[in-house]
């Protein structure tokens, strides 16, 4: 609890305890009034000064004149019929009960953004003449090598270059599990280094890291308002005056009317009526409740790593009907791996033995995937003459035999003839065909794919149970590759072979074809376009390129697809509390400014249409903060 809550909840107190001890002190008269309007001070006078604040600039129309107005007019109505100022108390009293609450809650749904900006560091370790010098995370250069010790946040993106540890990036992805790091790693700023000395070479500066994309993120979420806001905003413009207006006119015309027909004009009981009908007019469960849904809403999509740039995006979420994804490092790890080894003439050690050997010194991601598949290359093989043939492959002299490994052209080039293979005649391949000759002799191939990740077939299928009605996947990848990743998948339709540009021709073709909100799921630079014209623009975020980020409403910070069909959940549910706050608002008080122009409703129904219906609309509000996760995963800290 805050300081000023705490003082708030004094002054509630105090207030409380002199207004029922003041109901037993026989003092009558003036003097009663002057008792009575210490604790209605006490507990009013914030407002009293807002309200005339806001006169003058020119700005009266809200709560707090609305407030002031007919609590000033009870006690008036009560000096007038000589009754007790109780009501006047009460009705402030109350209100700032709610506003307590209102607080209390709002510092509730504020306390996973300020966890989330905790993730920020303070300093970065240099290492200068033996000893380790803490230096502003700004101050440090691309390119430096920065030592992060036990209990330490990760300040800057970066590579592991010596060390192991364990990193608790809960603050980051919502996950409770540590991720364990070593040499050659990278690691992202924000998270928590549990329990190695990690020296880490940092590969961005501090403003472009993680941390600070993140922190900015965030920082301008509220800026970024939803057509339920808006339109919240624009009616309490309108809707004040207006109550205002008709409430002057009942405590005025009735009267009027009456003494026109030489009736009782009852100046005291429409005046009465209409402070009671002020009372009951305040928006406060409007004003208040759904701004702070949607703050909800995001602070408990932010806590499972799920980062909605905007209330308008969470509220365009929630309307999605088609889901169209990339298919590499979205659906895939986007890392080659191999799956599959055919040998002819050799065994399978040998031909993965050379063909890491040739690609030894090669920097190309099949390269990569080669050496993974056979670290102990590095024996007594002598290498020499390494020639790489571009849109060929690499050809290399190994033991003073030439062997060859690349495509179909490398081998036809080298005389090798691959149709003796019968797996080539046979099977039609997912991945890369890496093939091998030693000469002209075809030794065999290698299959490279990229793997499918662990997720994404509960993602797509939790989408569907999420209300997703068509699952599209767009890709620059051939079309049996794609063709084979949709059908393990069970995505709906597939768009293969297409260039960057192709990407966003065809997501405009699939919002045309299909109704509903459009999202796209991307995570390289050549996905910003598409992320951009799309309704709602989803980015992997811990591997993903800047550009894509940028480019994205929502950011999912472990590239898990999962996620996406929980902050869709998340945004659904938002929508379902902001609706239902709207209604009940709206309903209870046209109900009760009925009943109270007609003078069935007293002051006491009044508190209840303004303060209770907001500390019910608040605390529904609340329910935005909690989470469901998807089946299969671990349980949430909270649950719906």
């Amino acid at each position: 609890m805050t300081k000023k809550q705490k003082k708030n909840l004094l002054r509630i107190i105090t207030a409380s305890a002199m207004m029922i001890g003041f109901l037993f002190v026989p003092v009558t008269g003036w003097w009663r009034l002057l008792l009575f309007l210490v604790p209605y001070l006490i507990i009013g006078y914030d407002i009293l000064i807002k309200a005339v604040k806001g006169v003058i600039h020119l700005q009266p129309f809200d709560e707090c004149l609305l407030m002031s107005i007919a609590t000033v007019g009870a006690i008036v109505v009560a000096v007038i019929k000589n009754s007790d100022y109780y009501e006047a108390i009460a009705v402030m009293l109350f209100y700032q009960i709610g506003e307590w609450f209102q607080s209390y809650a709002v510092g509730k749904s504020r306390k996973n953004i300020t966890e989330l900006m905790d993730i920020r560091p303070d300093f970065a370790n240099i290492e200068v003449d033996g000893k380790l010098e803490q230096v502003d995370p700004d101050e440090v250069e691309p390119g430096t090598v920065i030592v992060v010790q036990p209990g330490e946040k990760i300040p800057i993106d970066g590579l592991v270059v010596e060390g192991s540890s364990s990193l608790n990036t809960c603050a980051l992805t919502g996950e409770s599990v540590p991720r364990n790091v070593h040499e050659g790693d990278e690691v992202i700023s924000g998270c928590i280094n549990l329990s190695g000395v990690l020296r880490v070479k940092t590969t961005r500066a501090f403003e472009d890291s993680t941390v600070s994309k993140i922190l900015e993120l965030v920082e301008n979420a509220s800026s970024r308002k939803s057509k339920s806001e808006n339109f919240i905003s624009k009616f309490a413009r309108v809707y004040t005056p207006v109550v205002v207006l008709s409430a002057l006119a009942l405590a005025v015309l009735p009267p009027l009317l009456m003494m026109m027909f030489g009736g009782d004009p009852s100046w005291g009981r429409w005046i009465y009526r209409a402070l009671t009908f002020l009372v009951i007019s305040c928006p406060c469960a409007l004003v208040i409740s759904i701004p702070l849904s949607f703050f909800a809403g995001i602070g408990g999509a932010s806590r499972e790593g799920v980062l909605v740039k905007g209330s308008n995006y969470l509220e365009m979420l929630a309307k999605t009907r088609t889901v169209v994804f990339d298919k590499t490092g979205t659906l895939t790890r986007g890392v080659f791996e191999v799956t599959a080894v055919h040998p002819e003439l050799v065994d399978e050690h040998t031909l993965l033995h050379l063909a890491a050997h040739v690609e030894r010194y090669s920097t190309h991601p099949i390269a990569a995937s080669l050496k993974a598949a056979y670290p102990n290359e590095a024996d007594d093989c002598r290498i020499r003459d390494v020639e790489e043939v571009a849109g060929h492959g690499v050809r290399a002299v190994v033991n003073d035999e030439v062997i060859s490994v690349g495509n179909a052209k490398m081998m036809r080039t080298v005389g090798a003839d691959i149709r003796s293979c019968p797996h080539c005649l046979k099977k039609k391949h997912s991945g890369s065909v890496v093939h091998i000759a030693r000469g002209s002799t075809y030794l065999g191939h290698i299959v490279i794919s990229d793997i499918i990740k662990d997720s994404s077939e509960q993602a797509v299928r939790e989408l569907k149970h999420a209300g997703v009605k068509q699952t599209v996947m767009l890709t620059g990848d051939t079309a049996h590759a794609a063709e084979t990743v949709a059908e393990t998948l069970h995505i709906d339709e597939i768009y293969s072979e297409l260039l960057p540009e192709d990407k966003v021709e065809k997501l405009e073709e699939i919002m045309e074809k299909h109704s509903g909100v459009t999202a796209f799921v991307g995570d390289g630079i050549n996905d910003a376009p598409v992320l951009s014209r799309a309704d709602v623009g989803i980015a992997m975020g811990a591997m993903g390129s800047d550009a894509a980020i940028e480019a994205a409403d929502i950011v999912l910070m472990d590239d898990d697809p999962l996620k996406i069909s929980q902050a869709i959940r998340i945004s659904r549910k938002c929508m379902r509390i902001v609706t239902e706050n709207i209604w009940f608002s709206i309903g209870v008080k046209l109900l009760c400014l009925v009943l109270g122009a007609f003078g069935i409703a007293n002051m006491w129904v009044a508190i209840f249409a303004d303060v209770g219906v907001m500390v019910i609309a608040v605390l529904n509000a609340i329910r935005a903060l909690c989470v469901r996760r998807n089946a299969g995963q671990p349980e949430s800290r909270t649950s719906e």
